[in-house]
């Protein structure tokens, strides 16, 4: 597996992509500190936001629900 690029801020690019393995991929590739927090946020999102989606856009994770009956989905970066 190649180490991705670090971007000017620090924070890993990793491409765009849905689901848990491109977010647990940009989290280990976080240097430092940041990675334990973005791993807590990531499991306090994952433990009481039943049915949360993943993905990485924008080179951050985001976490959204699906669109309910009309209203418009919820979209939280927890940009680091």
């Amino acid at each position: 597996m190649t180490t991705p690029r670090l971007l000017s801020g620090g924070n890993p690019q990793i491409a765009k992509g849905y689901g848990d393995a491109p977010v647990r991929a940009y989290i280990a590739a976080i240097p430092g500190w940041k990675r334990d927090a973005a791993a807590r946020v990531d499991a306090l999102v994952g433990r009481l936001v039943p049915g949360v989606q993943r993905a990485i856009k924008w080179n951050s994770p985001f976490y959204g629900l699906e669109k309910i009956s009309g209203s418009s989905a919820s979209t939280v970066s927890t940009a680091t």
